[in-house]
């Protein structure tokens, strides 16, 4: 989420106008390059370079962000939001033409209506895996009248749309697909009951694998669901709100390892959470594995819905 705050821009604007978020991520970046797929919610539209560049309410950000997250470890990237369409449908295309740029695959957005209709399946190591994504809402930016397609939308909690692009990904050839939902409550760490009904009937369905939710800003529960894995919300990975706290400065990396049964499916084999903090410096925004303080308040949240108990593991970064 990149808010246009003094500390970020002035720590990521070079001497000669240029943008470099690298710094950004550099902490864990070593933790994302580990991954075998490592998957992030791009939320906002990016501006032609040069800008102009704005933040909060309406998103148009610079867009070296995106070779930054590239240079991250990012493979592929979630981009339905309530922020898809701040910048219009032009945003909308710009966003995903830097992100086919830095060689990020992405889902949840579309530029015409054949790519909303291929499934978004990528080869990880030999296994297919197939993303999908949705948002509950475009803060009353209706869909453009001749591209209805563009964002992936769902009314919470009825998933079937969701739930029909998973079964495409699947009949595409995906052995394991995953789920991006944003929605539904801002800053409040437990789950409404339409985001865990929504959830709930995503991971019921043999055609969803992992669900994983962003929009609240803040972290939220894990919970395993009749042996299926729910991440509510992850947090923010980048933000400068106005309003400093802890509660949208501290972050998780979800991390799952996927292995074939004897039955030739792929289920979570390990369970993990990499609690982590954004620091805002004097003259910087970072992104930094958590400290104790920040790593046990995370894990409190994360576990408050059993998940230690039923197998996550958190971890340092």
């Amino acid at each position: 989420l990149v808010h246009q705050g003094r500390v970020l821009t002035s720590g990521a604007q070079q001497p000669d106008g240029s943008w470099d978020f690298s710094a950004v991520f550099a902490g864990i970046a070593p933790v994302l390059q580990a991954a075998d797929l490592a998957i992030c919610h791009l939320e906002t539209p990016v501006a032609p370079v040069g800008g102009p560049y704005s933040g909060y309410p309406s998103f148009a950000a610079q867009p070296e962000i995106v070779d930054a997250l590239a240079d991250a470890g990012y493979d592929l990237c979630s981009t339905a939001s309530n922020h898809s369409l701040d910048d219009g449908f032009d945003g909308l295309v710009r966003t995903l033409d830097a992100l086919d740029a830095a060689g990020i695959a992405h889902t949840g957005t579309y530029r015409s209506a054949a790519e909303s209709e291929q499934p978004v399946v990528v080869d990880v190591g030999g296994v297919r895996v197939g993303h999908v994504a949705t948002t509950f809402s475009l803060n009353g930016v209706p869909l453009p009248s001749d591209a209805p397609f563009a964002v992936d939308t769902f009314a919470v909690p009825d998933v079937s749309a969701v739930l029909a692009d998973a079964a495409a990904a699947r009949a595409a050839g995906a052995e394991v697909v995953v789920a991006s939902v944003h929605c539904c409550a801002e800053y409040d760490h437990e789950p409404t009951a339409a985001q865990e009904q929504a959830v709930r009937t995503l991971l019921a369905s043999p055609d969803v694998d992992l669900v994983l939710g962003h929009h609240a800003h803040v972290v939220q529960p894990f919970e395993q669901v009749d042996g299926e894995w729910a991440a509510y919300g992850l947090g923010n990975h980048l933000a400068e709100h106005a309003t400093r706290g802890y509660d949208t400065e501290d972050s998780v990396i979800a991390r799952f390892t996927f292995t074939r049964g004897e039955d030739g499916r792929f289920a979570v084999s390990e369970a993990e959470a990499v609690p982590v903090r954004i620091e805002v410096g004097d003259d910087a925004v970072r992104l930094v594995p958590a400290d104790p303080e920040s790593a046990a308040r995370i894990g409190a949240v994360l576990d408050a819905r059993g998940a230690v108990a039923a197998g996550l593991a958190i971890v340092p970064g």
